[in-house]
């Protein structure tokens, strides 16, 4: 399993369109789920480009993406992709990804659909 996750530095970048890189975090799924690699991504021409950013997302083999503030029409691209969004999230990416393997990462869909609502 692949997770996308924007980045500002070590911490999750709390826009998910103006993201230049992403992490990408293949977890091995079993009995204790375990990070296997990270990798970094550039997605510096596609900032704002939502269907872009789907289309890089899901030919990296992407399933999940955790962000923090998302719009409606990022969150939507990713959904017709297939791929499962984790929204509100804060902190450095290797918290984060802790806190979601262990079952404590709680989407906040409230935060996807309103925090960042504007056209580009």
């Amino acid at each position: 399993m692949k997770i996308a996750l924007p980045k500002d530095g070590e911490m999750i970048n709390q826009h998910f369109g103006r993201s230049s890189c992403f992490a990408i975090v293949d977890i091995e799924q079993g009995r204790e789920n375990k990070i296997v690699q990270t990798k970094e991504i550039s997605t510096e021409s596609l900032q704002h480009n939502h269907e872009g950013l789907a289309d890089i997302l899901e030919n990296q083999g992407v399933s999940v993406v955790i962000t923090g503030g998302i719009g409606e029409n990022a969150y939507n691209a990713l959904e017709e992709k297939g791929l499962g969004v984790v929204c509100g999230a804060s902190g450095k990416i290797d918290d984060i990804m802790q806190r979601y393997l262990q079952g404590e990462l709680v989407n906040d869909k409230a935060t996807c659909a309103n925090q960042w609502d504007h056209s580009h």
